[in-house]
């Protein structure tokens, strides 16, 4: 008799350094840090950037001291090596692209006046959602909620005086010509970045659509100025939203499909609240359709685990009640197995 021997299925070494993204990811990554710095230079010397010049370095500083200290643990619980060793330099700058974009988005869209402390707590917040709220998604915990995002409306629940940095501090002291020329290179790289790297072009089409189908519908509705609804995809905040901020590859879905009802549901939240006269409603619905499919993918996991151990146990209860068959080993002699291990 010949037996086959089965071995158990490959794990991935713990003391290894684990890839942290794939490289078009990374080429995205790498582009938004770019682009989200040079914004910033911008903005302060010659945009009207409100917050104090030395504001972004503090906010990087907080978001890459939050970010290596919080890998370091998870690495020690994970039990592998931190993902920014093994990679030198390189290596390490690409692990803090995304507390780099979150640390100056954070800082760039929230004004808190001149309480430096509630800034950094709002990016510290921003990086440790990647590590608190999490998902399984094709095997691994993979955050679910945007960091920016939360960032910023943790400071919008828990500090009232604070609020979103004013939307002309894009353009203060630019003339209309040259707000103009601002949106369209924003639009045109984000544009560029979502069809090329992050393939979130679908999302983009769905919370575009469904966006104008809301202003229409609060106008025919509740009265609202349906002009002024849809001009409100005009400005420089909504762009930098749409291109940058809701497209957040780590915290969207792929699918195509997916990606249309996931735009479509911030629009259509953003509408509600809207309707309801709640400020921020952007930040809300964005929060709120994030948590939505992050409780679906714990639901799927579940699911997914009680099937495949409801399969498991029907194969054993299976095993188990075969009749035995008679075998005949090598040297002649007879034994008695279930039929399932024959």
């Amino acid at each position: 008799m010949v037996v086959k021997e089965v071995k158990p299925a490959q794990q991935p070494p713990t003391g290894g350094t684990p890839v942290r993204h794939d490289p078009k990811v990374t080429i995205a990554l790498r582009r938004f840090a770019i682009s989200i710095t040079i914004f910033n230079i911008a903005g302060y010397l010659f945009l009207g950037f409100e917050q104090p010049w030395i504001w972004p370095f503090i906010a990087v500083a907080t978001g890459y001291a939050t970010e290596l200290v919080l890998e370091v643990i998870g690495a020690r619980v994970e039990g592998r090596a931190p993902r920014f060793l093994g990679g030198g330099l390189k290596g390490l700058i690409e692990f803090l692209f995304p507390a780099h974009i979150t640390s100056l988005a954070a800082n760039m869209l929230i004004y808190v006046n001149d309480k430096v402390w509630v800034m950094m707590f709002a990016v510290t917040i921003a990086v440790a959602t990647k590590w608190i709220l999490r998902a399984p998604v094709r095997g691994k915990l993979r955050h679910y909620m945007n960091p920016s995002n939360f960032g910023i409306l943790a400071i919008l629940v828990l500090f009232p005086w604070g609020s979103i940095a004013p939307p002309y501090h894009f353009t203060e002291h630019l003339n209309d010509a040259g707000s103009w020329i601002l949106v369209g290179i924003i639009l045109a790289s984000g544009t560029m970045l979502n069809a090329m790297l992050t393939g979130r072009m679908w999302l983009i089409a769905g919370w575009l659509s469904f966006f104008a189908l809301q202003a229409i519908l609060r106008g025919v509705l509740f009265g609202t100025a349906i002009p002024g609804a849809l001009a409100v995809m005009t400005g420089v905040a909504f762009v930098l939203y749409t291109n940058y901020m809701v497209t957040d590859p780590g915290t969207t879905p792929s699918k195509p499909a997916s990606q249309f009802a996931f735009g479509a549901g911030v629009a259509l939240f953003y509408g509600l609240f809207m309707v309801a006269h709640i400020a921020y409603g952007l930040f809300f619905a964005t929060a709120i359709v994030c948590l939505i499919r992050g409780s679906f993918l714990w639901s799927l996991h579940f699911v997914n685990k009680a099937r495949a151990q409801a399969e498991a146990e029907q194969r054993a209860k299976a095993e188990a009640e075969a009749p035995p068959v008679a075998v005949v080993a090598d040297g002649g002699e007879q034994t008695d197995r279930p039929a399932a291990a024959a």
